[in-house]
């Protein structure tokens, strides 16, 4: 079975017991691993991995061939997004800072984006300028240098971000559960409409609780994949994007899901679908 996603700590760290064969049933997984930004156009192509991690900003437009499992993804608190400059200013949280400016951003399709354009359309007077994607691992590194004057990050990032010289703006995700009380729904786990979604949900569902019951277990497979990392940066993010909502959305995490693209729907900034196709 093929299978994409990122080599971030949390995904290496959920599905290393699935890869490595040691989940009873489970059929062996070709991996592909790849930025968001790829598995998110990966998740539109007539013959993509089978099963991927996408962000949930991107499901509106892959719902017909692909199912959301109920497992295996990231949502969580105090784990959103950063707006990140460089430098410092009077007033480091001035939304206007950004006003006119030029932005690197991982995903034109990503949740980051999406949170941040609910944000700024709310927050930045006349609102931000030129939009630049590229690869996560490279936006702090092309603020700091001022090849663009904000970016948007994700992931260890947030662990990072002061080694770089670089000041948070705002914190997205502590907006996004200031105004919804829910939530972030950052990344999800998609499987193709035709494969046996239960079976799928399972498999997923036990390599997350291998992972904790062997924390050891997977250290050399997410450290293999971890782009440099250190351990202690690479345990932070897992201990911060896996959690029970890895195991089981949930009513909240539902609900999280459900607000975000409706919302986003309601701006014109995503096809609108049925929600209710969401939940199995």
């Amino acid at each position: 079975m093929n299978i994409a996603f990122s080599p971030c700590p949390n995904d290496t760290f959920v599905f290393h017991a699935w890869v490595h064969g040691l989940i009873p049933g489970a059929p062996e997984l070709n991996v592909t691993y790849a930025d968001i930004d790829i598995t998110n156009t990966l998740a539109t192509k007539r013959n993509g991995p089978e099963v991927m991690k996408i962000s949930y900003a991107a499901l509106p437009w892959v719902l017909s061939e692909y199912a959301l499992l109920p497992c295996g993804g990231a949502l969580g608190r105090g784990c959103g997004p950063l707006v990140l400059t460089k430098g410092r200013s009077a007033d480091n949280s001035d939304p206007s800072l950004i006003s006119g400016k030029t932005v690197a951003v991982p995903s034109e399709r990503s949740t980051a984006y999406l949170l941040f354009r609910l944000w700024a359309a709310k927050n930045v007077p006349g609102g931000v300028g030129q939009i630049v994607v590229m690869p996560f691992h490279e936006i702090m590194p092309a603020v700091r240098d001022g090849l663009v004057d904000a970016g948007l990050v994700i992931h260890e990032a947030r662990f990072t971000y002061p080694t770089y010289g670089l000041t948070m703006l705002t914190d997205l995700g502590n907006w996004w559960e200031a105004d919804t009380g829910l939530p972030i729904p950052l990344g999800a786990i998609i499987a193709k409409r035709s494969l046996p979604l239960d079976d799928l949900a399972r498999w997923t569902r036990a390599s997350v609780e291998y992972a904790w019951a062997n924390p050891d277990a997977s250290r050399d497979y997410v450290m293999a994949h971890a782009q440099e990392l250190s351990h202690d940066v690479a345990k932070q993010h897992i201990d911060l994007y896996v959690n029970s909502y890895t195991t089981n959305l949930g009513e909240s995490g539902y609900a999280a899901v459900f607000s975000l693209l409706d919302r986003a729907s309601e701006e014109g900034l995503v096809p609108q679908i049925d929600l209710a196709a969401l939940k199995p």
